[in-house]
C-alpha cells in the first residue's frame, strides 16, 4: 500500500480509502461482518476510513466506531466523516452548514464514532442558504477546540472551491484542505476544472464511485439483459436501462475498456481502481465494498501501475474531461434546478415586451 500526504495537512493517508456507505441497513446490515471488513482493510495497509452521519442514519458511524475500538487502532487510523444532509427527525434546522447545525452534528458524530476527535470533517454538499464565511468560521473553531484536525468539502464545483478559498484568505479563516468528488473511467468531468483548482490550492482529493455505480465491475455488458428489478438497477432504472442512448454509450465504452484490461492481464475493476489513483491531483480513492469478497477484489488493483500507452488507449475511449453520465449525488446549482431562478416573472416579461 502506498501513502500520500493529504493536502498540506502533513497527515499521511493510504492511496486507497475504505468507504463505509454500504455498512448498515442500506447495504450490509450485519454489523459483525462489516466490522470484519474494516479489520481486513486495516490489515491490508489501509489507514484511511471515510463515513458520514447520514449513511444508514448514523449506523455506519456506529459500525466504524465499534471496529476501531475492537481493533484498538484508533490512533493509527485517519478517520473522516461528513455533515450536511437532513438528519435526526422532522422539522427545520436539522441539516445544512450553519453554525447551529454543525456544532450539534459534530458532537453526535463523535458520540457514534466513540472518539474524541475526527481527523477530517467534510461538508457533504454546498449550502447556499448559509454564508460560506459562517461555515468556515465554525469549522475553524472546531479545529481550535481539538474536535477535528482538518476539514474539507465534497462535490463542490470549481467555482465554489475558489470562492471558499477567497473568503478564507480575506477573512483570515482556516480553509478547506480537501475535496471529495466522483471520478471514474466513465465520469472524467472533474479533470476539466475541479482537479486543476484543487492542485492549485494544494488540496487533497478523495475520489468516490471508481466503479461508476457498477458499470465498471463487468456485471453489465453490451447485448446482455439487465435485471431492472434488483440491486442498484432497481433504485435507478434509468441509469441501467440499455434502451437509453447514454447507457448504450457506457456499455460501448465498457467493452473497449475490458479489451484494454485483458491486454495487460487485469480485470476491469482493477483497471478502474488503478486509473482513479493515477491522476496527480488525486490523493486517495474511496473503495465502497459491501462484502469482504468485494474488498479483496478491489485491493488487487492497488499495486497495478498503468503505463502511458495504456492511459493513451483509455483517453481514446473516454476523452479527458468527458462524463458519459452524470454521477449520482453530485450537487447541481440551484440556477439549473429551480426554474424560477432563470425565468423572469410573467408580469416582468410582459413589461419587457
Amino acid at each position: 500500500m502506498r501513502y500520500r500526504v493529504l493536502g498540506g495537512t502533513g497527515i499521511e493517508v493510504s492511496t486507497y480509502c475504505l468507504g463505509t456507505m454500504m455498512f448498515g441497513k442500506v447495504g450490509n446490515p450485519d454489523h459483525q461482518d462489516s466490522v470484519r471488513i474494516i479489520h481486513t482493510a486495516l490489515d491490508q495497509g489501509i489507514n484511511f476510513v471515510d463515513t458520514a452521519d447520514m449513511y444508514s442514519a448514523g449506523e455506519s458511524e456506529e459500525i466504524v466506531g465499534k471496529a476501531l475500538r475492537d481493533a484498538r487502532r484508533r490512533d493509527e487510523t485517519v478517520l473522516a466523516t461528513k455533515v450536511y444532509f437532513p438528519f435526526g427527525g422532522e422539522g427545520p434546522n436539522r441539516g445544512g452548514l450553519s453554525r447551529r447545525w454543525i456544532t450539534r452534528a459534530v458532537e453526535n458524530s463523535l458520540k457514534r464514532l466513540g472518539t474524541d476527535w475526527i481527523d477530517l470533517y467534510q461538508v457533504h454538499r454546498p449550502d447556499h442558504r448559509t454564508d460560506i464565511e459562517e461555515t468556515l468560521d465554525v469549522l475553524g473553531d472546531l479545529v481550535s477546540q481539538g474536535k477535528i484536525r482538518a476539514f474539507g468539502c465534497s462535490a463542490f464545483p470549481a467555482e465554489e472551491i475558489v470562492e471558499a478559498h477567497t473568503v478564507a484568505e480575506r477573512r483570515g479563516l482556516r480553509r478547506f484542505r480537501s475535496e471529495q468528488p466522483p471520478y471514474s473511467l466513465l465520469a472524467r468531468g472533474i479533470e476539466t476544472s475541479v482537479l486543476p483548482v484543487a492542485r492549485r490550492y494544494g488540496m487533497g482529493v478523495l475520489t468516490w464511485a471508481p466503479l461508476a455505480a457498477g458499470f465498471l465491475t463487468g456485471r453489465y455488458r453490451k447485448g446482455q439483459a439487465v435485471d431492472l428489478t434488483s440491486g442498484r438497477a432497481a433504485l435507478a432504472p434509468h441509469r441501467f436501462d440499455p434502451a437509453l442512448p447514454e447507457n448504450q454509450a457506457k456499455l460501448d465504452a465498457v467493452e473497449k475498456l475490458i479489451a484494454v484490461a485483458d491486454d495487460i492481464g487485469a480485470t476491469l475493476p482493477e483497471l478502474a481502481i488503478a486509473f482513479a489513483a493515477t491522476h496527480p491531483a488525486v490523493t486517495s480513492v474511496i473503495l465502497g465494498p459491501r462484502t469482504g469478497e468485494q474488498l479483496e477484489g478491489l485491493l488487487k488493483g492497488a499495486s497495478l501501475v498503468l503505463t502511458d500507452e495504456v492511459l493513451d488507449r483509455i483517453d481514446a475511449i473516454v476523452p479527458p474531461g468527458t462524463n458519459l453520465y452524470q454521477p449520482d449525488g453530485v450537487w447541481r446549482p440551484a440556477a439549473l434546478t429551480d426554474p424560477a431562478l432563470r425565468r423572469r416573472p410573467v408580469g416582468e416579461r410582459a413589461a419587457a415586451d
